[in-house]
Parts: C-alpha cells; structure tokens; sequence
C-alpha cells in the first residue's frame, strides 16, 4: 500500500510542475506567476481541492500522438474559498501547450462551470493562454462553444470574473467578454480577437496590434 501511496505522490508531484522547471524559469523571467501560484494567492490558505489532476489530451493528428502528454493539459480546476466564501476556480497553465484549450482541457472548464452553477458559487477564471489549440481544430472550437454556452446559462444566476494574466486570444478573449467583470494586469495582459495573420488571411487587411490601458471592471 505504501508503494502505492508513494507512486500516487510522485504522478501528483510531477503534475504541479505543469511543463516543468524549464518554462516555469521562463514564465517568471516574463515577471508572470504560474497557474497555481496564482490560485494560491487568491484563495485562503489551504482551502484549495483540485479536480482532474491527471487528465491528459487525447489528440492523435498532426503529430499530437508523439507531442508529450503533461498532466492537467494546461489548466488547474478546483474549488476553494475567499474570506471563507466558496469559490470555483480555473486557472490556465502557459507553461503547457502555451495554456491553449483542447477537448479535454474545455471538459474539465466545462465541469467547474457545471458545478458553480449547481452551487450558486462564484466563479473566477485567470486566463494566460492563446485561444483553442490549432492541431484539435473542430474538437476544440466545440469545446470553446460549451464553454460559451455555460457562459450565458450563468449570465444573472452567479458572479463571473475574468481576470487576464497575460497575452489571451480567440475564446480566451470570447468567453471573457461574456462574464460580469474583467481585471486586466499592467503591462503584461493583453487581450486579442485574432492575430495579425489570421485577419489578413480572411479579409486581406494588414492590421497592427494596438495596446490597450488596463481595465479595472466591466459592467
């Protein structure tokens, strides 16, 4: 039994280092926290329970079935509480596949909601990510859409609040836009329809990006 509580540790251990030490160095030399220091510092101490910690993708084209398979697949989901209130929280994982959404990573948004909706809880979502992950196409645009779909469901039922950690595009910038508040960081989140390329690929426009002052709320 203790061999088998060791090996349970070890998966957990590896699972909290994300994409590991690597891009942990490199999220902190861009003065940004990891996905799970930030949820540590929101919720009161030790009041966090991780749902999913181990889901993986489950992509096999365009050589997702050789890419490595990191635990939590760029996002960390659980509840806690904030000055003893329950809170569920998810919170995107830029060292993993740079935060973007596949299948599996919606399901597990897609749970959260589920649940804060069911609890009558709030929800608070810290974003860090570039949109839907391009080699799962459909899968994850439909995914994004049940996010979305969540999104409305809770519109005047539970406190939504987004909260832009870094450079966010696409449906990390859609499903933001449909909660009740936004809380931008200074000089280091950003918020994007799409990029540059994309816009010129479908309307022919050559478009530059434009730096926005920080939000504080959205009513």
């Amino acid at each position: 039994m203790q061999d088998i509580l060791n090996d349970l540790e070890s998966r957990r251990a590896g699972a909290r280092l994300g994409g590991g030490e690597r891009r942990i160095s490199a999220q902190h030399g861009r003065g940004k926290l990891t996905a799970r220091e930030r949820i540590e510092l929101l919720l009161d101490k030790d009041s966090f329970e991780e749902f999913d910690m181990f889901v993986q993708h489950r992509a096999v084209d365009f050589g997702m079935d050789k890419a490595e398979k990191i635990p939590g697949d760029g996002v960390v989901t659980g509840w806690g509480t904030v000055n003893g209130r329950t809170v569920f929280v998810f919170s995107k994982d830029f060292t993993v596949f740079g935060g973007s959404l596949s299948e599996t990573h919606a399901q597990k948004i897609i749970k959260i909601q589920d649940m804060a909706l069911k609890m009558r809880a709030p929800i608070v979502g810290l974003f860090d990510a570039g949109g839907a992950r391009i080699q799962e196409g459909v899968a994850a645009l439909g995914g994004y859409g049940e996010v979305f779909k969540r999104n409305v469901q809770a519109s005047g039922v539970i406190p939504q609040i987004s909260v832009i950690m870094g450079p966010c595009a696409g449906g990390d910038v859609y499903s933001p836009a449909m909660t009740d508040f936004i809380f931008m960081v200074r000089d280091t989140s950003y918020m994007f329809v799409t990029g540059p390329e994309v816009v010129k690929t479908v309307t022919n426009e050559t478009v530059t990006t434009i730096r926005t002052s920080p939000m504080t709320s959205r009513n």
